[in-house]
């Protein structure tokens, strides 16, 4: 997120006025498997806008989808994304309704090896990464490094 506050269209007493940086970009989407793939594209937009390297945009997509599909698949509604970027740091965090109990209808459509990976993956890829939790919320988050 930047620090910086930008000048404004309207003088004030004491000179220009001054407009308070935007707040960082957050979604709230919808509890379904197509989230993943909302996640990424919103992201995307997000961080091509502030001019961010392509391979912190391919890892960044990567931690987004990962974190969103086990907000889904794990955690009740609501869900949100939020991203913010820091001199050199991206922080990601995937908000949720706080931990779910699932029937197994999730994953009975998965092959036991194209589940389960998800925070290895973010761990893999993060600077750091944790989480979050209260009675019914739960936050996880990755920090990546960004040029």
């Amino acid at each position: 997120m930047d620090a910086t506050a930008t000048v404004g269209t309207f003088p004030t007493d004491t000179g220009p006025a001054l407009t308070p940086p935007a707040a960082p970009p957050a979604w709230l989407l919808p509890h379904s498997p197509r989230s993943a793939r909302t996640a990424r594209r919103l992201a995307h937009a997000a961080l091509r806008r502030w001019g961010t390297d392509a391979d912190t945009v391919d890892q960044a997509l990567l931690v987004v989808s990962e974190l969103v599909t086990n907000a889904v698949e794990h955690a009740l509604p609501p869900v949100t994304l939020r991203l913010s970027r820091h001199p050199h740091a991206l922080h990601i965090e995937v908000a949720d309704g706080g931990p779910a109990a699932r029937d197994g209808a999730w994953t009975a459509g998965c092959m036991p090896e194209e589940h389960g990976r998800g925070l290895a993956i973010v761990t893999a890829i993060a600077r750091e990464h944790g989480c979050r939790v209260r009675p019914g919320a739960g936050t996880h988050w990755a920090d990546l490094c960004a040029a």
